[in-house]
């Protein structure tokens, strides 16, 4: 379930200022306004509107995320995509960057749904000799401009609000398979190693991509140390490179360290 309930519109600035906030776990309205580039009182505004749709808490001079005020538990929910897209794109394209490096020209390779996933994308299309499989329009877009890489797409459901495929079409078509890479996402991680995601149709068919690839990297920026997620895909125990913008918890590097997972790091 997204947390922007249906039927609610807020703006591309009011989205970018979620997104901030819900990175920090908080902001200070000067700050905030220095930052977006507009007044104290527009960034007032702003916050007021996330409140009263109860993604923010207001505090004295500002906004918290719920889950930052008072040591409560984090909601279990997803963000929506067109939020999920604004938040941390530097540290996203930086992974996407160490990503790209660790695949050699002329792999095949399955990349699975995510704005993570769809930065390694980007940095991809200057390969040559790629296959690429993917159950993401929006990778599939991408990497279709590049006339040295092959792309084919998974059938199955078309979620509306991400261009994500997911469904028993969807993981029969990857179990026909067997490439060199899996690049996959994931919405959290554990500090007991556990890979986190929201939607049990879209973990099916990430654990079809894992059983059927060589080698599996996991790609998933600072906040996923952070976040909290109710269906388990799998362990990083299953992950030979694990590739993040920043360096992990102590917990999840020594989980990493005790199997041999490979951490690849911006920091």
């Amino acid at each position: 379930m997204n947390d922007i309930r249906p039927g609610v519109r807020i703006s591309k600035r009011q989205r970018a200022l979620l997104a901030h906030i819900r990175g920090q776990g908080s902001g200070q309205v000067d700050a905030l306004a220095g930052q977006f580039q507009v007044t104290p009182q527009t960034i007032r505004r702003d916050l007021n509107i996330l409140c009263d749709l109860r993604l923010l808490q207001r505090v004295h001079g500002g906004a918290v995320t719920p889950e930052a005020e008072g040591g409560r538990p984090q909601p279990v929910f997803n963000l929506d995509y067109a939020t999920r897209v604004l938040m941390n794109t530097e540290g996203k394209e930086k992974l996407g960057r160490l990503c790209a490096d660790i695949i050699p020209n002329d792999a095949s390779m399955f990349i699975n749904i995510g704005t993570t996933t769809e930065h390694v994308a980007r940095c991809l299309v200057g390969h040559s000799g790629l296959l690429v499989i993917t159950n993401n329009i929006n990778i599939a877009n991408t990497l279709r401009r590049s006339g040295n890489i092959r792309v084919m797409t998974a059938g199955g459901l078309v979620r509306h609000e991400d261009g994500g495929i997911v469904g028993d079409a969807t993981e029969e078509f990857i179990d026909q398979f067997k490439v060199d890479f899996a690049v996959i996402g994931c919405s959290a991680l554990d500090e007991d190693g556990s890979i986190l995601e929201f939607d049990v149709r879209e973990v099916r068919v990430a654990q079809a991509i894992i059983r059927n690839a060589r080698s599996v990297i996991l790609v998933a920026d600072r906040l996923k140390f952070q976040r909290k997620a109710p269906v388990r895909l799998g362990s990083l125990s299953q992950v030979d490179y694990f590739v993040t913008d920043e360096a992990p918890p102590q917990g999840i590097a020594d989980y990493c360290a005790r199997h041999d997972v490979r951490i690849v790091c911006g920091s």
